[in-house]
């Protein structure tokens, strides 16, 4: 908050509070175009989206999965996973397999095509997130977790389903 004379803001406080204000709105920005432009690049280069990459990194890196485990690695809903694997089977990228007796369970690969660009696409864009977070202290990541926790709470989306 600005600082204060007898309760009234004082001008250098209020300029900077408008310029951190500023810097606070343009950085969100920045992360969300980050995000924007990482997919344009996905989708231009390899004919996929970032969730699509996700999906198959998971996979590369774990072998085949169920649908709701391949959720749980790229933290979507399992419903999300569903049309993500339509489309990468689609590509011909992925396949579904019923390798159980119970022809209900559905477990997902990599075909071959899938595995190429699994190994030679990008890192996820959060991986370039964890991969920074690891380079902070302690104290410094709780200091973000606890910020951004404010920023959801602001604007009320703290519920909402990561998708």
């Amino acid at each position: 908050m600005p600082q204060t004379t007898n309760g009234v803001p004082n001008d250098n406080s209020k300029d900077l509070y408008a310029i951190r204000t500023k810097e606070i709105i343009y950085a969100i920005r920045r992360l969300m175009q980050a995000g924007e432009h990482y997919t344009k690049k996905l989708n231009k280069i390899y004919n996929v989206s970032a969730a699509q990459i996700n999906c198959l990194i998971a996979l590369h890196e774990n072998g085949p999965l169920s649908p709701s485990m391949i959720a749980k690695h790229v933290m979507v809903n399992s419903s999300t996973v569903t049309g993500i694997i339509d489309r990468l089977e689609s590509k011909d990228l992925v396949k579904r397999l019923r390798i159980s007796p119970d022809r209900r369970v559905v477990t997902v690969e990599l075909t071959k095509a899938g595995r190429a660009l699994a190994e030679n696409a990008p890192p996820p864009i959060q991986q370039k997130i964890v991969d920074g977070l690891n380079s902070l202290s302690p104290q410094e990541i709780d200091e973000i977790a606890l910020t951004l926790k404010r920023l959801t709470d602001m604007l009320d989306v703290q519920d909402l389903k990561v998708t």
